[in-house]
């Protein structure tokens, strides 16, 4: 089922209603008249929409480590590569040009132990994550179509190498509009600055600009400085709601001409949205405003504040939140990869343990889908001698990632690579699969979510992908 096919497209639910797009923006107005924001509401591309069936997740927290970790310190254990270490690969003629895997074997200077009922075996990097062992759902057999930053990146975040398509956060939006009108039903938060291809990773393409994400910078420690611009002090709030209701008329007066230009409708959305977030979004960011207990859990890290922060958008109906680990590529760790895991893993480990005992706690892990993991892995081979300073380069052949809560099997690992980490043995999924799943754990059947663009009916997974039912639960 197409959503298109059961709702009003934006622009004729715009062209029907009475005042046009200004209603929504004008909704305080009505308030104030007596009417419901509600009725305004229901005309606002980012209304609550039902999925195509009953899916077992209603948001999304993706937290990306970007850059890459290595699959084979963190959740996929491989102790024949431990007893190869310093050695050549076993490598076929086939990958013997492959430059990335012409270094001698690099074993993993981590312990890995069995966690939870389940006995999942998780790296010595992660001791507090590995406390949620029977929660994941850790699929040790991802691949992606190459190992290069820029495009592996945009092949996880919308599921095209080069080409400008939307996120999966902005079809996630697309699909079901979000639960609260007074902020960005799609955040996205990177202290520091941006990651590699920047806003590409979350851009709508040709879907409409409202369902693009919001980018905050969490290196900011004050709520007020985290969205620039935010409160208008120069004028009372009940002045500015009037003076933005002309600006509407106006807006209307400028649109009516010039119907069905998407870039003039979504500046329109995007104003009247920042008009909106004034009263919630300050508040949204404020951590400061939860239990000594609960900050503490979290810790007082830039990590533990996005963390936090994921909860509390979630919490307030922002329907897909990611967390990006930080500007550039901070797992890339191309040398030096003992101490870089190290040092990563430990700002992360304890607030992402932290994000799912708190799911867990209000009841919230259960529809709310946790993702963990890169663009991509890392190799089996030493990029560098064999010295203190020895790294990894790209593998996409045979990844990990995990998932929690939102309705996958906990305390399951799928898949498996071969016994070095070279590439994967069984149970083979692509980033599309996983889109695909995704999609299905929200509600929707992927092949018929769509939306016509230049005539043709684009989808998240273009023409590929099939849901990996062994994930669900």
């Amino acid at each position: 089922m197409n959503p298109d096919s059961t709702f009003l497209t934006r622009r004729e639910a715009l062209s029907r209603a009475g005042f046009g797009i200004g209603s929504l923006a004008l909704a305080g107005l009505l308030n104030d008249m007596g009417l419901t924001q509600a009725n305004a509401a229901n005309l606002s591309p980012l209304a609550v929409r039902q999925p195509q069936f009953s899916g077992k997740a209603k948001r999304v927290i993706h937290l990306f480590m970007n850059g890459g970790p290595s699959q084979m310190d963190t959740f996929d254990p491989k102790p024949k590569l431990n007893a190869l270490h310093g050695k050549s690969l076993p490598i076929s003629k086939d990958l013997s040009k492959d430059k990335r895997l012409s270094g001698a074997a690099l074993g993993s200077k981590f312990k890995f132990s069995k966690h939870g009922q389940s006995g999942i075996e998780i790296s010595e990097l992660f001791p507090h994550v590995a406390k949620h062992a029977d929660d994941l759902c850790v699929v040790r057999s991802m691949f992606s179509d190459v190992p290069n930053h820029e495009s592996a990146l945009m092949m996880m975040n919308t599921g095209n190498l080069t080409l400008p398509r939307p996120s999966v956060g902005s079809w996630t939006l697309y699909g079901l509009g979000t639960e609260n009108q007074s902020l960005p039903g799609f955040v996205v938060m990177c202290p520091g600055g941006l990651p590699v291809a920047q806003s590409s990773n979350w851009r709508s393409a040709f879907l409409p600009g409202i369902y693009q994400g919001v980018h905050i910078d969490t290196k900011e420690t004050q709520s007020d400085h985290l969205i620039s611009n935010l409160r208008n002090t120069a004028i009372l709030p009940g002045q500015q709601r009037r003076q933005l209701g002309y600006v509407q008329q106006l807006n209307e007066l400028h649109r009516k001409p010039r119907a069905g230009d998407p870039q003039l409708e979504s500046r329109i959305q995007s104003l009247e949205l920042g008009f909106r977030m004034q009263t919630e979004a300050t508040d949204a960011f404020d951590v400061t405003q939860e239990p000594q207990s609960i900050r503490d859990m979290y810790g007082d890290t830039l990590q533990g504040r996005q963390m936090l922060m994921a909860r509390r958008l979630a919490e307030r109906g922002v329907r897909y939140v990611q967390v990006w680990h930080g500007a550039g590529q901070p797992w890339d760790s191309h040398n030096s990869i003992e101490e870089a895991h190290q040092r990563l893993a430990t700002e992360c480990d304890k607030p992402i343990a932290a994000l799912l005992q708190d799911l867990k706690d209000r009841g919230m892990l259960e529809d709310t889908l946790v993702i963990w993991g890169g663009e991509f892995g890392r190799t089996p081979t030493a990029q560098m001698p064999l010295t203190p300073k020895v790294g990894r380069d790209h593998h996409n052949d045979g990844f990990s990632i995990w998932m929690a809560g939102g309705g996958v099997k906990g305390g399951h690992v799928h898949g498996a690579t071969d016994d070095i980490g070279l590439s994967v043995a069984e149970g083979k999924v692509h980033v599309h699969d996983l889109h695909a799943t995704i999609m299905h754990l929200l509600g929707f059947n992927h092949e018929t979510l769509t939306y016509r663009y230049a005539g043709r009916d684009f989808r998240l997974t273009d023409v590929e992908g099939e849901v990996v039912k062994s994930l669900l639960a």
